[in-house]
């Protein structure tokens, strides 16, 4: 559960983080996917240098990925003119095309199977584009849906509630319903993200993107303090509780 606390609020530091730098520093789409796309890359390569799990090393590459995922998210949908529909059509099918890819060259896509620097790759592939195609979802949801920032929250919460009763009562893959849950607090983080720094006008809070960044950063922090991460190890479930695919 603090695995994905903290997911959903790297998520929404991800929007917040990334608009703060787009919009309110005027650097625009372009620049900023450059900016947070270097990021990325350093982040990536760190980490898979580290050859072990530091807790904070890896969730500074996950924030690395929601920054650069929302302002590849706006670059798509907004500058290149292919609107929300254009641009999550597009990131599915690269999010899709990801772990296709992943799962014929390396047999698998479960989480437990990331132990070399090739599958770490492909791992952090994907996150990326999910990271992105999450950003596209909660925007589109939000802005053009006529659901708002309180009703996408509310869908999203709900879809999360279902992967996570599947988890409980349902033997699905466990390693389907981990990339979904993984894929759907990207939305929800982002609907959250717009609706802390969105003007009161347009149903959000008005809160500083740089003030909403610190504190969600802080919140990040502080449940790592208080949560201790640790790598996920492979395990032997029982029959028919974590198929693999």
């Amino acid at each position: 559960m603090a695995f994905w606390v903290i997911k959903i609020c790297a998520t929404t530091l991800g929007e917040t983080g990334g608009d703060a730098v787009t919009m309110s520093m005027g650097l625009g789409y372009l620049l900023g996917s450059v900016l947070f796309g270097s990021i990325f890359l350093l982040a990536v390569a760190v980490q898979i240098r580290a050859g072990e799990f530091h807790p904070l090393l890896y969730w500074t590459t996950i924030v690395a990925t929601t920054t650069v995922g929302t302002t590849l998210a706006d670059l798509a949908d907004r500058s290149l003119g292919i609107g929300y529909p254009g641009g999550a059509s597009l990131l599915l099918v690269l999010t899709l095309g990801s772990l296709l890819l992943w799962r014929v060259r390396l047999g698998t896509i479960s989480i437990h199977s990331v132990t070399s620097p090739k599958q770490e790759s492909y791992y952090w592939t994907v996150i990326m584009f999910s990271q992105t195609l999450g950003t596209a979802l909660g925007d589109w949801t939000a802005d053009s849906e006529g659901l708002g920032y309180a009703g996408g929250v509310l869908a999203f919460g709900l879809l999360l509630a279902a992967a996570a009763a599947c988890y409980v009562w349902t033997t699905i893959s466990r390693t389907a319903l981990f990339w979904t849950a993984f894929i759907l607090t990207r939305p929800l983080g982002s609907v959250v993200g717009d609706f802390l720094d969105k003007p009161l006008d347009q149903g959000g809070l008005a809160l500083s993107r740089y003030a909403a960044s610190a504190l969600l950063t802080v919140a990040i922090v502080a449940c790592l303090l208080l949560f201790p991460q640790r790598a996920a190890t492979a395990t032997t479930a029982a029959p028919g509780k974590d198929r693999a695919t």
